[in-house]
């Protein structure tokens, strides 16, 4: 089974942006040496706890950093951009390293109306025009590029970079039946949010992919792979302290408190929780894409997940966090995840 990895580039209390990024390139150097498959940075704005705001910058400075991981975006939130610019890119993205980049497109704008408008994008009218959006980008990749039919219905060639030697691969990204269904009529691979929902709905959407998918130029058959959040560490215990603060984040986001940096452990263990958040952090872990525990029992619980879903591949978000004292500019217990289960999988 392979395994990827998803990184936020999560701000803890006490950690500077600086911090954070030194803290990510930290964990892909280790994912790119233990062996791990690829490993995607996600798009999010104005977040207090998310550091991710610019996949390509991030895919640049990571891919200076390894050697041979594939990285890629999971996502690019389209409606936020134009697409001849997020085609021009991930071509220089792939001209710098070849055969290592993935764009992972997604519909959601990954932030709240204020921010779609200071973007100065319409939010309806981006996510409306994502099919054709995402058919613009493969073309302007394409070595031959694309023909924008001018006024006088001329031809205009026009190309996201002078000389493709090779184009990155595509993913669609979604959480809904609709992105099930864009992905298998475009011919494209897919990939559900199974993260984000802890796992509900992920077997209809690949059903509804797989079914409906139609052969296209870039893809011959369905490709799919899984999502996942992990926590490894040497005993239970451990592993449930570190998951908490990440849970907390998450349960705070749906009962309506204000969003905060990431918390340490120390923070997350001394706060109170409401009976409703408690329950939403009882049903996240219940849900079937959260792995918490010592290496075994969570490498063979990724394992039958991945077999469940007719899946080769597993992109775990490693979301522990830190206690107070350990370096800002590291993520000792994501780090310590990919170790444990590289011991186990690989």
């Amino acid at each position: 089974m392979k395994l990827s990895v998803l990184d936020l580039m999560t701000v803890r209390t006490g950690q500077s942006t600086a911090d954070a990024l030194a803290a990510s390139l930290a964990l892909a150097g280790t994912a790119d040496r233990l062996g791990y498959h690829r490993y995607w940075v996600a798009e999010h704005h104005n977040m207090p706890s998310v550091g991710s705001t610019s996949p390509p910058v991030l895919i640049a400075l990571i891919a200076a950093h390894t050697q041979r991981i594939r990285i890629g975006s999971g996502g690019v939130m389209l409606p936020n951009h134009q697409p001849l610019i997020v085609a021009e890119q991930f071509a220089l993205l792939e001209a710098y390293a070849p055969g290592r980049i993935d764009l992972g497109l997604g519909r959601a704008p990954g932030s709240d109306p204020v921010v779609s408008a200071v973007l100065g994008r319409a939010r309806d009218a981006g996510v409306e025009d994502f099919p054709g959006n995402v058919q613009a980008i493969a073309a302007f990749l394409a070595a031959e590029g694309a023909k924008v039919r001018l006024a006088d219905d001329s031809a205009y060639d026009l190309r996201a970079t002078p000389a493709a030697a090779s184009v990155p691969d595509i993913w669609l990204l979604g959480s809904s039946d609709y992105s099930a269904r864009l992905a298998a009529s475009l011919g494209l691979p897919y990939v559900f949010a199974s993260h984000f929902f802890g796992g509900q709905g992920t077997e209809r959407a690949l059903d509804l992919y797989r079914d409906n998918f139609r052969p296209s130029e870039l893809l011959a058959a369905p490709r799919v792979f899984v999502t996942a959040n992990a926590v490894v560490a040497d005993t239970d215990e451990e592993a449930r302290a570190l998951a908490l603060p990440h849970l907390q984040r998450i349960a705070f986001m749906r009962s309506g408190r204000p969003m905060e940096p990431m918390a340490t452990v120390e923070e997350a263990a001394a706060t109170a929780l409401t009976p409703l958040e408690q329950q939403l952090i009882a049903d996240l872990t219940a849900g079937p894409a959260w792995f918490i525990g010592e290496p075994g029992p969570v490498a063979r619980g990724l394992r039958a997940y991945a077999d469940g879903l007719g899946a080769d591949e597993v992109m775990i978000s490693p979301t522990g966090s830190a206690s107070a004292d350990e370096d800002p500019r590291r993520y000792p217990a994501r780090e310590h995840t990919l170790e444990l289960l590289a011991t186990e999988l690989f």
